[in-house]
């Protein structure tokens, strides 16, 4: 399952390769809810009431009632939920998590080769709304009532059902998919600055930089002539001492909002590091 927060009101269907989430929540009026999540598998999310809105760099994408977004896997987004106004402010979702190997299965099945070189990869693809869509998410609905007592072939025959529905009413979904499963090759650099404040592993690193963890490491090492592990200590270090010489943030927001997961581990690094605790640095006159 992907690192979605768990919601007041949510139902799981598992299977190997996929998981899927019918989730509900009241967001609040009429701010909506914000969020930010790093995505450890694809994502397909249809929303059922309400609206949502997903930010990734430069691509963005809203999402209203009955329409699906493609999300791809091991990248940070930024979401805000707004719930229906008419129906209590809730918000309500339905969300497919597909691992690679699902997916590399259904392009073996559909006979798929060859994308549409036209058409740019993106992180963020919205789907098309359709009346095959809406029929869909209606027949999958019945299975959130009993996910204990599900065939699960009968799942992935509807998982597959699906995606060939989505690639009929999108001829370029199948090429999305092709680069989800096989991302091209990227700059390094570029993956590592928007990256390093996420709890990111270096598998989820090297499939963003389109290369295999061998290579990952051989290059990254090219570039900055230090493991990735010490890049991301140092570089969050830099960024904890930036935050504190210039934001009214406090300590333990400060350790957070750099990617560590302690304040102890935090300060005697920082310590380490710097020769400073982050408290006495915090205490100098903002710059």
């Amino acid at each position: 399952m992907g690192k979605f927060e768990k919601m007041p009101d949510q139902q799981v269907i598992k299977l190997n390769g996929l998981s899927v989430i019918e989730s509900c929540t009241l967001t609040g009026a009429p701010e909506g809810h914000k969020g930010s999540k790093f995505l450890a598998e694809h994502l397909l999310l249809y929303v059922l009431d309400g609206s949502y809105t997903v930010k990734h760099g430069t691509e963005h994408a809203v999402v209203q009632k009955n329409e699906m977004v493609l999300i791809r896997k091991a990248i940070a987004i930024e979401y805000q939920k707004f719930g229906a106004p008419e129906n209590n402010n809730r918000f309500e979702a339905v969300l497919f998590f597909l691992k690679d190997e699902f997916i590399r299965e259904f392009i073996r099945s559909s006979g798929f080769r060859n994308g549409h070189g036209s058409q740019e990869d993106t992180a963020i693809y919205k789907l098309p709304a359709t009346s095959k869509l809406r029929g869909f998410i209606s027949s999958i609905q019945p299975y959130f009532e009993d996910p204990d007592n599900i065939y699960q072939g009968l799942v992935k025959i509807k998982m597959m059902e699906l995606l060939y529905d989505l690639a009929h009413a999108d001829p370029h979904l199948l090429h999305q998919l092709m680069h989800l499963n096989s991302p091209a090759r990227k700059d390094i650099s570029l993956i590592m600055e928007s990256s390093f404040t996420n709890p990111v592993s270096l598998s989820d690193l090297a499939y963003m930089a389109g290369r295999s963890l061998s290579s990952f490491k051989r290059d990254f090492r090219l570039v900055y002539k230090m493991s990735p592990a010490q890049w991301i200590r140092e570089r969050r270090l830099q960024y904890a001492s930036h935050l504190l010489r210039t934001t009214d943030m406090d300590v333990t927001d400060v350790c957070y909002e750099s990617g560590f997961e302690s304040v102890a581990h935090f300060s005697r690094s920082f310590k380490e590091f710097f020769g400073i605790n982050p408290s006495e640095l915090k205490k100098r006159p903002v710059s």
